[in-house]
């Protein structure tokens, strides 16, 4: 059984809106904003990194644990756009907090990997103490204009969480992760992929439908398994892929309220891959100022094809 304290993020200042991408991708903003729910993302500047974004994301997270890195036992780095193969950017990370032993670990899986980072965090807290769970992404140099229809979905940024073996002892008080749910799937693994030096590839259909499908179906199976049902959940925090997925979800669900259960942030940020989920949870955390009353779901699909939920409780 472990915790989540405290959560951070970081979004670059560069923001490209849909009327920016027009003359690019030939795509008109409304129906970019029609087909993904996205008004505008952040492109990070020439000079910036996935491991310097983290960075910004994880010092946000710390100042918002009370803690220092010095109290860190395990970083957890998921990023599917880091700038080279090896190593990635979780001993780079380490290195820029000052960190000469603690053990860092990449986790490169695009869309997903924040969602399995904490799945692993939990079982480890206890072994570890507390975990630093990073996701950052810069996207918007893995699209090429030529695929219009991915170009107009990405954007980057970073998210952080800090999972513990141990409650916070602070007003806002902490999430308990009751269960954790994974799965993978690659007989699917060419429907979304990022070769070396290439840019993303991506099925968009053959996404969407099984995203579509498995998504509730694993919120489902873990609700069933801790005798809960999708209307007894205070919010569902989703890996902001797209607006209609999340809407498609929603609707499986039959949750009562939709838009006020599912947290969404993808209009103003897009597709920030595996540190959607993240920045998600840190902008929903800041701006509920008191400890939450009702189960809390985090859901993600990406890459592999992996996908899962978690769920969480109040302490």
């Amino acid at each position: 059984m472990s915790y989540l304290q405290a959560f951070g993020h970081h979004l670059p200042a560069r923001t490209v809106t849909n009327a920016d991408l027009e003359q690019r991708t030939g795509r008109t903003a409304a129906s970019i904003e029609k087909a993904s729910g996205i008004l505008e993302r952040r492109y990070a500047a020439e000079d910036e990194t996935v491991a310097g974004l983290g960075l910004a994301a994880a010092n946000a997270c710390l100042k918002n644990a009370n803690l220092t890195a010095q109290d860190i036992g395990l970083i957890l780095f998921s990023s599917g756009s880091a700038e080279r193969a090896f190593p990635g950017p979780a001993s780079v990370l380490a290195q820029k907090l000052g960190l000469t032993a603690t053990p860092s670990i990449d986790i490169p899986v695009a869309s997903a990997g924040s969602l399995i980072a904490l799945a692993f965090a939990n079982d480890l807290a206890p072994r570890y103490g507390n975990i630093l769970v990073v996701a950052s992404e810069i996207m918007s140099r893995r699209i090429s204009d030529a695929d219009p229809d991915t170009a107009i979905l990405f954007g980057d940024g970073a998210g952080a969480c800090l999972v513990a073996p141990n409650p916070a002892g602070n007003e806002k008080g902490s999430l308990r992760i009751a269960d954790t749910a994974l799965f993978t799937d690659g007989n699917y693994a060419d429907a979304l992929q990022l070769q070396h030096g290439g840019s993303i590839q991506m099925k968009g259909l053959d996404v969407i439908v099984q995203a579509s499908r498995k998504i509730p179906r694993s919120i489902e199976d873990l609700l069933t398994k801790n005798n809960l049902q999708p209307a007894d959940v205070g919010v569902f925090l989703m890996h902001q892929a797209n607006v209609n997925l999340i809407r498609k979800v929603a609707t499986a669900l039959q949750v009562p309220d939709p838009d006020a259960r599912f947290f969404r942030n993808i209009d103003r940020y897009g597709n920030t891959s595996s540190a959607s989920l993240l920045i998600a949870a840190s902008e929903w955390h800041a701006a509920n100022s008191t400890p939450p009353a009702s189960p809390i779901v985090f859901a993600a699909f990406g890459a592999g094809f992996n996908w899962g939920a978690i769920l969480a409780l109040p302490a």
